[in-house]
Formats: C-alpha cells, structure tokens, sequence
C-alpha cells in the first residue's frame, strides 16, 4: 500500500508536494521522508548483499571436504548470519517508517483550487433558486418535528446518547420516501445501485485516506473492524487488488449505507437537532473511470450535475461552492460543496460533498485496469453524496413549511409519502 504519489516522483519533485502541504494547510516534513527513504534504500542494498554473501557461503561450506576449513567457514558464517539479522530488523523498522510517512503525503490540488484555511474561504461559483419570502416567521426544523411528532429528540438522547434522535411517523416515511426517489432517479442516470455495509476493513480506511488522519472521527470495533462515515469506504475497497479492462470503465455506482462519525472535533457545534448527529444514512455517487485528467474533471463536473438536479427536482434553493485548499481532505484533487438554503438560519448549510482523487485512492488500494494498448494502470477515483438523511429532512421540512405549522411535501416525494401535505 503506497500513497497516490509514488516514491520516485516524490524524490524529484519535493518542493511540489511541500507546496501541496502548504496549501491544503497539512503538517508534512518531506525532508523526513526522503531522508528515512535514503536509509531505507541503503539499508535494502546492504541486506541484499549480506543474502548474497550468506547463500555463497553456505554453498562453499557445502562444497568443501577439509573439516577444518569448514569450521572456519561455519564460524564466518554465523557471523554473517548474525550481521545479516541485524540489518534486517534495522531494514523492517525503517520501513514501517516509511510506509506510515508515505500515507501522509498529501495529494497536489488543481491550481483552480483558491488559496484559504478553512470552509469560510470557499468560492460560490453558482446558485439555483428563488428563496422564499415568509409571511410568517418561520419556525426550525426541531421545533416543526416536535409539532408534528416527525421526531423525539429526548427519548433519543435518552437511548443513544448526545446527538441521538428518533424518526417517527412522517419523519420516517419521509426518510424512505427521499431514498427511494434518489436511489431510482440516479439508477435511471445509468448508476449501478448497491446497499453497501457499514463494517469494513482497517485497509479500505487507509486506501480511501479516511486513516489515519480521520481517526478520532472514526468508530472502531472489538473484531478490529471499523464503522464508515460514507459508502465510499466499502465500495472503494470493492474492486481492491482487481486488474479491470479499459472497456468496463467508468463504473458508475450509486450505494446506499447506514454511516457513523463520531464527530469528535465539533464540540459546541449543532448540538441540538439533526444537522450533525452520530448515525446517518447516505446514499453515495462512486465512479472509477481511465486515468486521464481530463475525463476525471468531466465525471467531477457530472456527478455534482446529479446532485444539483435532485435539490432542483426537490425544490431546495442551494449554491454550488469550489472548496479552498484548506477545506480539502489530504487525497482530494478538488472538491465542491452544495449547500441548501436553510430559512431559519437565513443562510446555506451544506448538503452535498463532490471530490476527485485522480490515482491516490487507486494507487493504495492496488485498483487497475489495462488500457487497450495492454499496459496496466491505475484507474481515477471519484466519489460525490446524492443524498444524506436525516440532514436533507432540515431543508425540506423549512422549505416546506406553511403558516398553519403543516409541511407540504414536495411534489417528487409524495408518490412515495402516499400525501401532499403533513400535519
């Protein structure tokens, strides 16, 4: 398993990623790396004679009659032996070094990608629709659930802790109404659809780059399996250490899963309602596609295209924003967020996250293809969210909201709700 950079670019080329750390604004020493990459390759070099010379030695000991000579040569063996131990452990812990520096080299954005620390320097490069003018005060989305018994917020911090909730009635038939629209409409778009697990492998964490920089967010298990945060994780580590063919590209995937975060670095914030909880469902966009720049840029632009139509088809006002450099994950090329309109709060919050990895995702997972002139290589990685409940329930029941305190149902969902409005 090795980073999406392999070693030799990265050793003619540090100042590419020193620049790649700076403006995703990541702590990484490339000096360490090339140093203990150095160590590593002359410690290889240094066992590899030290084999050599150990299995030339053996064959002469074999050969010889003189029992004297052969004592000799026995005694210099196990000193060889001995030396050769030595280095070897020396070769095994330098590269454990190794391999855990090289999965923190982080991935070179798009020079589209602007310059900023954090989600407030993020670029709107467009918007969709009117925002609507109330003329009553609208209410939150906590105060319209507990009305209308969509949900129970204190019985479900009462089973499941901080940030636990019950769906009930309408807020879970609206739940399943909102799944099945997406799931149908994305599988029309010609997505293959998956009901992806949530229990996967330490590998597919690190082949994805959710380990080890997102460990605290991360639920682990007794069985050392570990709880994912988004159907990339399983459907990334789908096709691991599998040679595809040119022509089964792109797969286009559409997996819906339960998800987990344990939210560890937002302390205070959105402690109250369903915009940051600890268990979720997703309903994720995943598409490996040739290695070309070119082509991952357009199934980028495509798949945030599908998001935007299912807020469109839903009736949510949102905006498009490019992530800046410190809002980008350590493998992600370049990402966009959408973000609907959430009236009580009178301003967007987030919905939707659309990123392209190029080979870094690939590369640790061992994901190839061969290309028609037979030559393998490793394939594009791209992966978007369609929809995430219950946090997309927030827009719409906002939206939606009349002045009698009732919710009219968007009208995409009600063949699924089996109503035109909740009250």
């Amino acid at each position: 398993m090795v980073n999406m950079l392999d070693i030799k670019f990265i050793r003619e080329n540090p100042n590419l990623i020193k620049d790649a750390a700076r403006k995703k604004h990541i702590d990484f020493d490339v000096q360490k790396l090339l140093d203990v990459d150095e160590k590593r390759l002359e410690l290889l070099r240094i066992v590899e004679d030290a084999r050599a010379k150990q299995n030339a030695a053996g064959e002469k000991i074999a050969a010889t009659r003189d029992a004297e000579e052969k004592q000799r040569l026995i005694k210099e063996m196990k000193e060889l032996k001995a030396e050769f131990s030595e280095k070897e452990k020396e070769l095994k812990e330098t590269e454990k070094e190794w391999k855990e520096l090289m999965l923190l080299v982080p991935n070179m954005p798009d020079p589209s990608v602007p310059e900023g620390d954090s989600d407030a320097d993020n670029v709107e490069i467009r918007k969709w629709g009117e925002i609507r003018e109330f003329d009553f005060e609208p209410k939150n989305h906590i105060e319209l659930m507990e009305r209308l018994g969509l949900a129970d917020f204190e019985r479900g911090a009462k089973v499941s802790g901080f940030r636990g909730y019950f769906l009930k009635g309408d807020g879970a038939l609206l739940s399943f109404a909102v799944w099945q629209f997406v799931m149908l409409k994305m599988t029309e778009s010609g997505f293959t659809p998956f009901v992806a697990p949530s229990l996967v492998r330490e590998e597919s964490f690190l082949g994805t780059g959710w380990l080890p920089q997102g460990k605290d967010e991360v639920y682990g298990t007794q069985d050392d399996l570990y709880l994912s945060g988004t159907a990339e994780v399983p459907m990334m580590g789908l096709h691991k250490d599998e040679v595809l063919q040119e022509e089964d590209l792109p797969k286009t995937y559409v997996a819906f899963s339960p998800c987990y975060r344990r939210e560890a670095g937002s302390y205070g914030k959105d402690t109250k309602g369903l915009m940051r909880v600890h268990e979720f469902a997703k309903v994720e966009q995943v598409v490996l596609c040739e290695a070309d720049h070119q082509e991952s840029v357009k199934w980028h632009e495509e798949i945030t295209r599908n998001s935007e139509n299912i807020m469109k088809d839903l009736g949510i006002p949102h905006r498009v924003v490019v992530n800046c450099g410190g809002d980008l994950g350590l493998g992600q090329v370049k990402k966009y967020d959408i973000e609907g309109w959430v009236p009580s709060e009178r301003k967007y919050r987030e919905t939707h996250s659309s990123s392209y990895f190029h080979d870094f995702q690939t590369r640790r997972l061992n994901i190839r293809y061969k290309d028609k002139k037979g030559e393998v290589r490793f394939a594009h990685s791209l992966n978007n969210t369609a929809i995430a409940t219950p946090r997309i329930l927030i827009h719409i029941l906002e939206n939606y909201q009349q002045k009698d305190g009732s919710i009219e149902v968007p009208e995409v969902l009600r063949k699924y709700m089996g109503k035109d409005i909740i009250s």
